[in-house]
């Protein structure tokens, strides 16, 4: 038996043992949607310390539910073994469970930069974009400098740069609203339209990419999933 074990053979309580330490459903929630390099699980946990992200892959890595690879470039990877994909499943009953039965306001209080616009970088859509380099400015004016000014660089081909030092390209559309305000509109509690009409949120420059906002946008995966059952029901 391992420190903190329920000591119980119920299959629960042992799942419980390795799932429901701290981060770690946190952590795997990166893991089973495509993070592997431990700077993108840092940059999708960025309040867990690099010492306590270690010792939970490590301890991930002992119950067989991913397994450390060292490609060619040398860095290592974290990739789920079975067991682990296993879990998607999980992730996605646990998240939509939040999603339907916490309060907006309740998630709203828990609001996070750098969360939100890695999130946000990886669900976008480029298909309504158009076929050339786009790059979208976000401005949250009551945040400090450090955290104030992102970048979403979208290059054909290619994965979505988030940048939080400016790339040095021009803009193709600036985005400034309140961190409050973009949040909701990730988690599907208002919409783009309605932000731009209760002057929340301003988007200037390309007119296309102002207009289909909502679409290369989207919504965060557990907001959608929320939407289309919705949609299913009538």
């Amino acid at each position: 038996m391992t420190q903190g074990s329920y000591h119980q053979f119920c299959p629960v309580a042992m799942a419980a043992e390795v799932l429901c330490t701290r981060w770690t459903m946190v952590l795997l929630r990166e893991l089973v949607v495509g993070s592997t390099r431990f700077n993108d699980l840092r940059r999708g946990v960025p309040r867990m310390s690099p010492a306590l992200l270690s010792k939970r892959l490590k301890e991930l890595e002992r119950a067989g539910i991913l397994t450390r690879i060292v490609p060619g470039d040398g860095g290592t990877e974290y990739h789920l073994t079975p067991a682990g994909r296993d879990l998607h499943a999980v992730i996605d009953a646990v998240g939509l469970w939040g999603q339907r039965w916490f309060e907006a306001d309740v998630s709203l209080k828990n609001l996070d930069p750098s969360l939100l616009m890695w999130d946000m970088r990886r669900w976008l859509d480029p298909t309504p974009l158009p076929d050339r380099r786009c790059v979208i400015q976000f401005l949250y004016p009551e945040l400090s400098p450090a955290q104030r000014l992102w970048w979403l660089v979208v290059q054909p081909g290619e994965e979505v740069d988030l940048c939080s030092v400016d790339p040095g390209f021009d803009v193709d559309l600036y985005v400034s609203c309140d961190l409050r305000t973009m949040t909701a509109i990730w988690m599907g509690v208002i919409t783009v339209r309605a932000a731009r009409e209760m002057q929340s949120l301003t988007l200037t420059g390309d007119r296309q990419l102002s207009r289909d906002m909502q679409t290369w946008l989207g919504l965060s995966p557990f907001a959608a999933e929320k939407k289309r059952a919705r949609e299913a029901l009538g």
